[in-house]
């Protein structure tokens, strides 16, 4: 398929102009476009996204963005010039949806607030998404996915015992945002089906995953207790680590049930832990975490890992290998479910890149086409807005565009 196809879908209809950056903003775009959305993306003339610059290119294509700008028609628009918020609110006009991830107050100054963007288009959804949201002393302050998994609490509970807060190597916080964020522009189309009304959005980074932290605040609450970094350990139930198999690969247990508990125990030839009156809880399991995790290190120490992936199967109990980018690739419940798929570029002739995250019987998406260049959608898109060919020429000439 190429840029000029009608999206499929079943967000099919439903117009999505994505001016936000690094990475929050634009991975919900993606998701959005995944399911039929017609995704414009906006950026500035001479910077771009900064996701653009991030992670390796090959042959001058940012391979990152090869995923992340896919099912986006990409054009170019200096929204501080008053050309650049004429294109806006007329592009807004017609549109379902705007994203922006800008400092609060930015759209604001550029004559691009709420108010004014509904005034445009009444039924219209806003959704911001920034650091630090909307409201509070720090919502002035720059803020990225690193300083929300610090703030959360997610950094603090990371890492081994003795070792120091661990941050993860990916845009984790970005990538819960951008569900969050997808979720509730749903919402609120779904609203706005009753209503007629849009209206705005305000995801802030340092939220969404202090809700995966689970019962943390609750616990604090009740019984003053702050959980510490204990490694691949959980504070709720055992054995649940990562261990090492006789050949060297490393293998992931959990033991969250106790059916599944007493299978292990079985298997490993220490069925007597299971008439321990401690056993029969998962608190109680994790109370005694040593003497299981040791347990369970000596029987996967002595064997390779296809041997422990076999016994552990046959036993019903669970186990996975500790994968890299390569094994991913490679396994076969992956490559049986194509979580990893083949998309035609014009100048890599196909690259990799993660398929959709939902699957849909009826009303499944697509990846139309991976990641454009900046500004390659500029005549088409401001063209079917309405922009004579030459009022955008004025856009070049000006550097709107």
């Amino acid at each position: 398929m190429t840029a000029g196809d009608p999206p499929p879908g079943p967000l099919a209809g439903i117009r999505v102009i994505d001016t936000a950056t690094l990475f929050a903003g634009p991975l919900a775009a993606t998701l959005l476009g995944d399911f039929g959305a017609d995704v414009v993306k906006v950026e500035h003339p001479r910077m771009g996204d900064p996701a653009r610059e991030h992670s390796e290119s090959k042959d001058g294509v940012p391979l990152w963005w090869t995923m992340l700008g896919r099912n986006k028609r990409c054009i170019t628009l200096d929204l501080g010039k008053p050309g650049g918020r004429a294109a806006m609110l007329r592009l807004a006009a017609d549109a379902d949806v705007v994203i922006e991830s800008f400092r609060p107050g930015t759209f604001e100054r550029w004559g691009l607030s709420y108010a004014e963007l509904s005034e445009a288009n009444p039924g219209l959804v806003v959704a911001h998404v920034s650091g630090f949201g909307r409201t509070g002393p720090y919502r002035d302050r720059a803020g990225y996915g690193t300083l929300a998994e610090a703030m959360c609490g997610f950094a603090h509970v990371t890492g081994q015992p003795d070792g120091p807060p661990t941050l993860p190597p990916f845009g984790l916080a970005d990538g819960v945002s951008a569900l969050t964020l997808a979720f509730g522009i749903l919402a609120a189309l779904r609203a706005r089906d009753a209503s007629g009304r849009g209206q705005e959005l305000d995801v802030a980074l340092i939220e969404p995953l202090l809700t995966l932290l689970g019962p943390q605040p609750a616990v604090y609450d009740q019984l003053g207790i702050v959980q510490r970094r204990i490694g691949n350990r959980t504070t709720s139930n055992a054995p649940r680590n990562t261990y090492r198999a006789a050949d060297g690969t490393w293998l992931a247990v959990s033991a969250s049930s106790t059916t599944v508990a007493i299978r292990l125990m079985g298997l490993i030839g220490r069925p007597e832990l299971v008439d321990e009156p401690w056993f029969a809880t998962s608190q109680g399991r994790a109370d005694h975490v040593d003497e299981l995790d040791a347990a369970v290190a000596e029987w996967i120490g002595a064997r390779p890992a296809d041997e422990v992936i076999a016994e552990f199967e046959r036993a019903e109990a669970a186990v996975a290998p500790v994968l890299d980018v390569a094994g991913v690739m490679e396994h076969p419940q992956y490559r049986a479910m194509e979580s990893v798929t083949r998309v035609p570029h014009p100048d890599l002739g196909s690259v990799a890149m993660q398929n959709l995250i939902v699957r849909m019987t009826e009303t499944p998406g697509a990846i139309r086409w991976p990641g454009r260049p900046k500004g390659a959608d500029n005549h088409a898109v401001l063209s079917a807005a309405g922009f004579s060919d030459a009022e955008i020429e004025t856009f070049e000439s000006e550097g709107v565009i």
